[in-house]
């Protein structure tokens, strides 16, 4: 009896069939997880209440995850710890020159194993296979190198000119200026701001590892041309030290790279390694050059430094306009070309420029202040680069909807290119 009154109360409790299908229809068209549905009205009230406290403690969660001022620092050290630590070796060899000078015997650590170490990095990085890709573009790749080597170097040598001549920046210093414009563009600086800015990426790899290339030959013959031969520096064993130093390490590096595939494998291993000790390579390089400098006394003041810096800005800016409006005439519909060429034709290695200018000049004493020019220059063009990257972007995207240029077709361009730049892994700066 008591069994069969339950199933009568369980029977007459139970909601008809379709009102429990218009309430499965209703409860399943509602945007809830069934869990929702659980909820009472008095739980869902206080879930409601709940909500807004929970999304606040979530942001405050966001304003504890920030990084802290030690984090910051680490990231602005990792960011420019070339510039940092040239800064803090300059002031390390103006405290006491005779350690790099004498003490760590530079003309074997730094004008040989140094130079010769970094060239041997830069043999492995180079890609000649890319140079076949000259014949494609050959009017824009041939402006490219001839107003990198060519113009600029000439445009910065009548400037230091008349800087000296009106004795506003001593004459270390300006031949300095005509050093850091005779060298060729950088490799790694050039690729990441290019595509940054939408540019032409697989141009970028041609004109910066061919320039390279050519640099190791035509920067000496530029510097030699525009600067003289003083009594105390001898031609011939200027350029039996660059085949040496720079031509033998370049060609041991190609041929390491087209014959021994573990070396290769090796180095791409350990990138981060080597890319490392080639830039400590470098800081080394900088660091005994300017203890030479500052043991021998030189004319050239704190005075003379904020000059340059603010020469170079100036120069930088001008020779960017200059390139930027000869580019817009001579590939008025290329709006990549024009990208990659602006930072191809103004920017200037550092990697091979400060050991090319230590080959040549060992034992001048004036050869930090031939170095100088280059290490303002560097950290400025990426600056400027950088700035004007995200406008660069913009006109690229501006100028393919005008002439109808889909990015979609670029996209097997950009493929290669980024292959070939990842390929690019021992070039520093």
């Amino acid at each position: 009896m008591t069994s069969q009154k339950a199933d009568e109360k369980a029977t007459d409790a139970s909601p008809p069939v379709e009102e429990t299908a218009r309430t499965s229809t209703a409860t399943t068209s509602l945007p809830f997880n069934d869990s929702d549905n659980d909820i009472k009205p008095d739980e869902q009230q206080h879930q409601e209440q709940q909500q807004p406290d929970e999304i606040a403690k979530g942001d405050d969660d966001e304003e504890e995850e920030a990084p802290t001022c030690q984090q910051r620092c680490a990231t602005f050290y990792a960011n420019n710890e070339f510039l940092i630590l040239v800064v803090i070796v300059i002031c390390l060899a103006r405290a006491y020159p005779p350690i790099g000078a004498d003490y760590l015997q530079p003309k074997i650590t730094s004008t040989w194993i140094a130079v010769v170490f970094i060239f041997i990095l830069a043999g492995l990085g180079l890609k000649t296979e890319e140079f076949s890709k000259a014949l494609q573009r050959f009017k824009f790749n041939l402006f490219v190198q001839c107003f990198n080597l060519g113009v600029v170097s000439s445009i910065v040598f009548g400037i230091s000119r008349g800087l000296k001549a009106g004795n506003l920046i001593s004459d270390g210093l300006a031949d300095g200026m005509v050093v850091c414009a005779s060298l060729p563009l950088t490799i790694n600086m050039v690729l990441v701001l290019t595509k940054s800015a939408g540019g032409d990426e697989a141009s970028a790899i041609f004109n910066a590892a061919f320039g390279n290339m050519i640099g190791v030959f035509i920067s000496p013959v530029l510097i030699l041309g525009y600067l003289g031969v003083t009594g105390d520096v001898k031609l011939l064993d200027i350029f039996i030290k660059l085949a040496l130093r720079v031509v033998l390490p370049v060609a041991i590096g190609q041929i390491l790279q087209k014959t021994s595939q573990g070396v290769v494998d090796f180095v791409k291993k350990h990138k981060p390694r080597f890319k490392r000790a080639q830039q400590l390579a470098l800081v080394f390089i900088v660091y005994t050059v300017f203890c030479r400098t500052f043991e021998d006394d030189n004319d050239s003041s704190i005075g003379d430094i904020f000059i340059m810096i603010l020469v170079q800005f100036l120069q930088l800016c001008l020779l960017m306009w200059l390139a930027w409006t000869a580019l817009r005439i001579a590939f008025p519909n290329e709006p990549t070309l024009v990208v990659m060429g602006l930072y191809g034709c103004t920017h200037k290695t550092v990697a091979m420029g400060v050991p090319l200018i230590n080959a040549i000049y060992e034992d001048d004493p004036l050869v930090g202040l031939y170095t100088l020019p280059l290490l303002i220059w560097h950290p400025m063009q990426l600056i400027l680069g950088s700035f004007a990257a995200p406008r660069l972007y913009a006109f690229v995207q501006s100028e393919k909807e005008r002439l109808g240029i889909k990015d979609g077709d670029d996209d097997n361009d950009e493929e290669a290119g980024n292959a070939t730049a990842d390929s690019n892994h021992t070039e520093n700066q």
